[in-house]
């Protein structure tokens, strides 16, 4: 069968069956896609392992597929359809087996294919927190900064932001819909949608003018999961489409990662019940890049601010962790506290002095009001 005639037929059978429909992918492999056509176009032979009702459904919707005009209808709309096998087919797809789309509805100039080899899904909770959001438009700048394409699945929330994080800092971003690539869903994201079909992708399974439905969301996530190299969450309830899509991460061996969140906040608990498993905690785009990327893509070292005890010579410092937080002491007492001779007590709490650490008073030593007040081992800060 030619190319034209193989795409012909996956858009026939992307209007005919459901995404991630395991039972028709197990066709395609054991048949090949123009049996199953002619079966459900031409004699009606039942292939294996389906009943008569879901038979005769699939029957149904193939009397009413026109593929001829749905590929006009999205080459209209500036969209392509992509098939295993194509070259700009993102082969990391095939690790979902009898699952694997049928065929990706594509709108936008990019190469989805080098896309996905270098990309990132961030997902999470359409009713998210200003936090969530803050994490969510961070994490898709970062990511994208850092030549990361970041993809989501273009809803409310936290993939709003992270489309918009990614489109601000002039990045790649791809959009997974569970609708037709012509029909921006929300529609109070239309605008938003468009603009990544301008400045990225907008992809999805369905074929032009085919609607989302809850089951279709989820499914979708699979697509998410499986296109990138791995899938951080930020705010997700327990029963949250984000999980799932994290989850599918982990089968297919891709990178968990997970953003926490306040303990007492129920949109953070199902974010937390996932780092409690197998899934790794991230912060920022830094630690996703070091964890998803290759060799040398490393976080910063994490550390408090530089103190200026920090810079002291170890025997300075600890002349002045013997220095009491608010009394007067000798130098003798001073010497005893650091372990050391009362001369050398008196050398280090001149250079003290000198540094603004300590001020004499009489015969004693005591520390000065500009001195740091955690300075002493056995201290409270104030």
């Amino acid at each position: 069968m030619s190319a034209e005639g193989e795409r012909l037929h996956r858009a026939f059978l992307s209007r005919v069956a459901e995404p991630g429909d395991q039972m028709v992918g197990r066709w395609l492999r054991e048949i090949g896609t123009g049996e199953v056509v002619r079966r459900l176009m031409g004699d009606g032979r039942r292939p294996p392992g389906v009943t008569d009702r879901r038979w005769a459904g699939l029957r149904a919707r193939a009397a009413r597929a026109d593929p001829g005009r749905d590929l006009v209808v999205a080459g209209d709309a500036g969209t392509r359809f992509v098939c295993p096998g194509d070259s700009e087919w993102p082969v990391q797809l095939d690790d979902l087996g009898d699952a694997r789309p049928i065929g990706l509805w594509v709108r936008g100039l990019p190469s989805l294919r080098m896309w996905a080899l270098r990309s990132v899904a961030v997902v999470g909770a359409r009713a998210c927190t200003e936090y969530g959001a803050h994490m969510a438009s961070a994490l898709g700048a970062g990511l994208a900064e850092r030549g990361w394409v970041v993809v989501s699945g273009g809803a409310y929330g936290v993939d709003g932001a992270t489309h918009r994080g990614a489109l601000c800092a002039g990045g790649a971003t791809v959009a997974v819909l569970a609708c037709g690539v012509d029909r921006p869903y929300p529609r109070g994201h239309t605008q938003l949608i468009n603009r990544i079909a301008e400045q990225g992708l907008v992809i999805g399974e369905l074929p032009p003018g085919d609607h989302p439905t809850p089951t279709r969301f989820i499914l979708r996530n699979r697509v998410i999961a499986a296109l990138t190299r791995g899938t951080v969450v930020v705010e997700a309830a327990y029963r949250s489409g984000a999980l799932v899509t994290a989850r599918a991460a982990q089968r297919l061996g891709r990178y968990a990662m997970g953003v926490p969140g306040p303990a007492t906040s129920a949109l953070s608990a199902g974010v937390h019940e996932l780092l409690r498993g197998e899934a790794t905690l991230v912060t920022d785009a830094s630690e996703v890049a070091e964890l998803v990327g290759d060799m040398g893509e490393l976080a910063p070292d994490r550390r408090g601010p530089v103190l200026p005890r920090d810079l002291l010579d170890p025997a300075a410092a600890r002349v002045l962790a013997a220095l009491p937080a608010r009394e007067s002491v000798s130098s003798a007492e001073i010497a005893s506290g650091a372990g050391t001779t009362r001369d050398d007590a008196v050398a280090r709490l001149y250079e003290l002095r000198s540094l603004g650490f300590v001020e004499r008073h009489g015969d004693g030593w005591k520390l000065t009001r500009q001195a740091p007040i955690s300075v002493g081992g056995d201290r409270e800060p104030c």
